[in-house]
């Protein structure tokens, strides 16, 4: 009797914390619903873009289609970062926003938003790892509470109102990488922030009473009090002239602009306001093409029109393009980068360098007012992910096991040899299928390698994320969300995927499978949660594509999927084999095929996996 009593105790607390796990859940979604529908109505958005913002749905994850919106899950209504530079937004700072309690990016740059902060900013995006609020009008003193959001690396500040003194606990900010307070009002001494960070004057130009590293020497107190009487008085006579002048001038303009607004049919408005660049080279890194101009680019691509464009992905846009003597060759737009132009000229004579038979070559790239474009080698059967999951599926072909497995035996090894052979050494941080192209042979290549520092500029012995981005999901390892720092097994977690992409023919980010039996869903989530469901069942053979079976090759496939879960499945990082352990026993599985080169053999580094830091940014 006990005994029966002590085991239906159990199962009634089992139960229960079920429950109030998944009340939690459900809760926890609703509550980033409420934040985005509070977040609308409390910003006045003239322009429609939040039009998209449409409340009601009872799909999961149907939030995360919102524009400017990026979720945890594509299938979990749990934001991870708010991006809406430049929508015109106005208003006050939206505290509607607290509601989002996993935000960690919130970029509101480039608006109309007023008035001071709130001084429990704290409270308010307690996680956020990149605060932009750059070129508004926000007021007041910044509040002190703002040292106390412990994750921050990037805090854009830059071209607002923002007066009084700059808060010495800024200092706190133990992590922060990019920082600036450029053209406001504030007065007093700048906080000494560790030599390290290296903030130059630009991070605070342009302020009437700042003073201390890196500008001049802060004065006596009577003097700066009496310099600052000075400078707001003949300000004061100027700035009202200037007011009216710019407010007149900024009216007449946008009056122009809201009727132009949605008249760019070619997605292509930003590349035709270089058209008026004269003179703009192209750096290439093989001599025989080094005359190249922007203008160059521009008829190869016809000015980057909408039908040219490949992919757009986290780093940027792919376009294909074609020069005037037949040559194809394909040209990234990078999204914006924090770097400076001396920065990003370095970072690219780096990449430059980085040569590998299993990397796309960057062969060039140019620098054009604010536009980063990067040129690389043209690949016929374009991306990875096109070739497992396209969009006309009638046509498709689904690619044969041979070709499969060398496409995971190439990628392998090009990421064996940034991870153990390549100096500098690269953790890529993005792998996907999304980031592999195809040659006409089928050659695998990989791409985006090293832009992640470019996107996100980050100390130079750790690889700490910043900026909210984790990689694409249903790629990223588990430990990143907790760590926030980027490592090799990452890597090898996020290629464990790609691999099951190949065995399985699903995607990353959502597999469905309905019960044959009870003609209903059986499964609904990302494939790493499916594999580790048939791990636990012993079914792991239902998961390979069907496509593939019944050639003669079903052992083959099925070690490759044993590779793939070794890499996935362990929730310790260190459980995970090496990428050179990896490309070995892939080598292995494809022998038979002759697949791979005299140059195969990768000697990995002897030093620790602890002691494996990316090293593309090094001291200059």
């Amino acid at each position: 009797m006990m005994m029966g009593r002590l085991v239906f105790a159990i199962w009634f607390w089992n139960c229960l914390c079920c429950l109030l796990l998944l009340c939690t859940m459900i809760d926890a979604n609703q509550a980033n619903v409420d934040c985005l529908r509070t977040f609308k109505s409390q910003v006045e958005d003239p322009n429609g873009y939040l039009s998209s913002w449409v409340f009601g749905n009872e799909t999961a994850g149907y939030i995360c289609k919102f524009s400017g919106v990026t979720c945890w899950h594509d299938d979990e209504n749990r934001v991870l970062s708010i991006k809406l530079s430049g929508y015109g937004l106005r208003g006050v700072f939206p505290l509607g926003i607290k509601q989002c309690s996993d935000l960690t990016g919130l970029e509101l740059s480039r608006n109309n938003f007023s008035g001071p902060l709130p001084s429990n900013l704290t409270d308010v995006i307690p996680l956020v790892t990149t605060l932009d609020l750059s070129f508004n009008s926000f007021s007041g003193e910044i509040p002190v509470s703002i040292s106390n959001i412990t994750f921050l690396n990037s805090l854009l500040l830059q071209n607002n109102r923002f007066s009084g003194n700059l808060p010495p606990e800024l200092v706190l900010l133990g992590r922060l990488k990019t920082f600036s307070v450029a053209n406001n009002l504030l007065v007093g001494p700048i906080p000494n922030f560790n030599q390290t960070l290296k903030f130059g004057a630009e991070n605070f130009d342009n302020n009437p009473g700042l003073c201390g590293k890196p500008l001049d020497d802060c004065k006596s107190a009577s003097s700066s009090r009496g310099k600052v009487v000075i400078i707001a008085a003949v300000g004061g006579l100027t700035a009202a002239a200037l007011v009216v002048g710019v407010v007149l001038f900024f009216y007449f303009r946008k009056l122009g602009v809201v009727r132009k607004k949605q008249d760019d049919p070619e997605g292509n408005r930003w590349a035709k306001s270089l058209k008026g660049q004269k003179g703009v080279k192209v750096f290439m890194f093989k001599n025989s093409v080094s005359k190249m101009k922007l203008s160059d680019l521009m008829k190869a691509t016809e000015e980057f029109k909408k039908d040219n464009i490949i992919a757009t992905g986290r780093t940027g846009t792919m376009y294909k393009g074609r020069l005037e003597d037949g040559t194809p060759l394909m040209i990234k737009r990078l999204q914006d980068s924090q770097r400076s132009e001396k920065e990003f000229d370095a970072e690219m004579k780096t990449l430059g360098s980085v040569k590998n038979r299993n990397l796309v070559p960057l062969l060039g790239y140019c620098v054009a007012n604010k536009e980063r474009l990067l040129m690389y080698e043209y690949m016929a059967n374009g991306y990875l992910y096109d070739q497992l999951h396209p969009a006309d599926e009638e046509s498709f072909k689904p690619l044969d096991w041979p070709s499969r497995l060398k496409i995971a035996i190439g990628t392998a090894k090009g990421l064996a040899w940034l991870h153990h052979s390549c100096n500098p050494r690269i953790i890529h941080r993005n792998i996907s299928s999304k980031c592999i192209l195809l040659t006409a042979e089928f050659e695998p290549k990989i791409s985006d390698f090293g832009l992640a520092r470019l996107m996100n500029p980050i100390d130079t012995h750790l690889s700490t994320f910043v900026n909210g981005e984790f990689g694409d999901f249903g790629y990223v390892a588990p430990e990143y969300s907790r760590t926030m720092v980027a490592t090799p097994k990452g890597d090898v977690y996020s290629f464990g995927v790609v691999l099951l992409e190949l065995v399985t023919g699903q995607k990353a980010t959502s597999v469905r499978k309905v019960s044959e039996e009870a003609e209903e869903e059986s499964f609904k989530g990302n494939l790493v949660e499916w594999i580790t469901k048939l791990s636990i069942e012993s079914k792991l053979q239902e998961a390979i594509d069907r496509s593939l079976l019944g050639n003669g090759v079903d052992d083959e496939i099925f070690k490759v999927l044993k590779v793939a879960c070794n890499c996935v499945l362990p929730e310790i990082a260190k459980q995970r084999p090496t990428m050179f352990e990896v490309y070995q026993l892939l080598r292995a599985i494809g022998e038979s095929y002759n697949f791979t080169a005299d140059d195969d053999i990768l000697i990995p580094s002897e030093s620790g996996e602890g002691d494996f830091i990316e090293e593309l940014i090094v001291a200059r």
